[in-house]
């Protein structure tokens, strides 16, 4: 059997222990950025999901993460932030995490094994072809992520996998597998870390081109947030100035208008007569920014 590179010794950790606490942190330092520099080689392949999953949001369907242990956390970081920092909507994201979310105060290694407990779960989704299901297992052959993706390719669900192990079993059942071949751990099989971090960037890069795809981002500015607190206001009338071209007067008067969304107040702030108007020019172009701009001949 070939030895999985999540579970091998990393060369220099002979004598870790006794190295003084800033060559540790140097191996340790130097041990995540390897792994993040690992994640290039995947650019296609998350191209490829960032598409999958752009089309289920388009289509109304659903994204669900499906993990466990650290891998899990990666995963609901990702999901957590995508109502926020680009207002999809909470009920097309879903988490689906070995132990349920007690995980998040006492997170055991039984659940990762439990295949019939993800089987379950993933079967009360009713998923259908709609829906876009990405696992994430560092060793890309956890029974619970792999139980789920397997239920969710048997509905006709898009299936995305995340693994750290080349050649790992999650690849021969998903739709689109991402392979990040991180090195060693500098602390054997601790896939919290450099596996951990690669998982993490590789899902920061679809769901923000995912995001891009749905036309959420315009020349690097979150333009589909809503703002709700004083730090997403502030940030909204400076979106609002930048891309409309305007001062913050009448920036903060066309996000008045909006309620706070940022796409249509860009559109006010250009010169729509309303927010009925703004809406629909954006609904006319699939919420992009830059035709419906267009749209007003300015």
């Amino acid at each position: 059997m070939t030895q999985r590179l999540t579970e091998a010794r990393h060369p220099q950790a002979q004598g870790l222990d006794l190295l003084d606490d800033a060559e540790i942190l140097h191996l340790l330092a130097a041990g995540q950025a390897e792994a993040a520099n690992r994640v290039a080689a995947a650019i296609p392949e998350i191209a490829a999901a960032a598409d999958l999953a752009a089309k289920s949001i388009r289509d109304g369907g659903r994204l669900v993460y499906a993990a466990a242990g650290s891998s899990g956390l990666m995963a609901l970081a990702d999901a957590l932030e995508l109502p926020g920092t680009f207002s999809i909507s909470r009920d097309q994201i879903v988490v689906l995490l070995a132990g349920g979310m007690a995980a998040l105060k006492d997170m055991r290694g039984g659940p990762e094994d439990d295949a019939e407990a993800a089987r379950a779960s993933t079967k009360e989704l009713s998923l259908n072809e709609n829906d876009c299901l990405i696992a994430v297992t560092a060793s890309g052959r956890t029974p619970y992520p792999l139980a789920a993706a397997a239920v969710a390719r048997a509905a006709g669900a898009r299936t995305i996998g995340i693994a750290n192990n080349a050649g790992a079993d999650l690849f021969d059942m998903v739709d689109v597998g991402i392979c990040l071949p991180t090195p060693a751990e500098v602390i054997a099989g601790s896939t919290r870390m450099g596996a951990g971090t690669a998982q993490k960037i590789a899902l920061n890069m679809l769901s923000t081109l995912m995001a891009m795809r749905l036309g959420h981002v315009h020349d690097g500015f979150m333009v589909n947030v809503v703002a709700d607190n004083e730090k997403l206001r502030a940030r909204a009338s400076s979106i609002v100035s930048a891309v409309a071209g305007v001062d913050g007067t009448v920036a903060d008067a066309a996000l008045r208008t909006s309620a706070g969304a940022v796409k249509p107040a860009i559109l006010i702030a250009r010169g729509a007569a309303d927010l009925d108007q703004a809406n629909k020019i954006l609904a006319r172009h699939s919420g992009h920014l830059r035709p419906a701009m267009a749209d007003l001949g300015q």
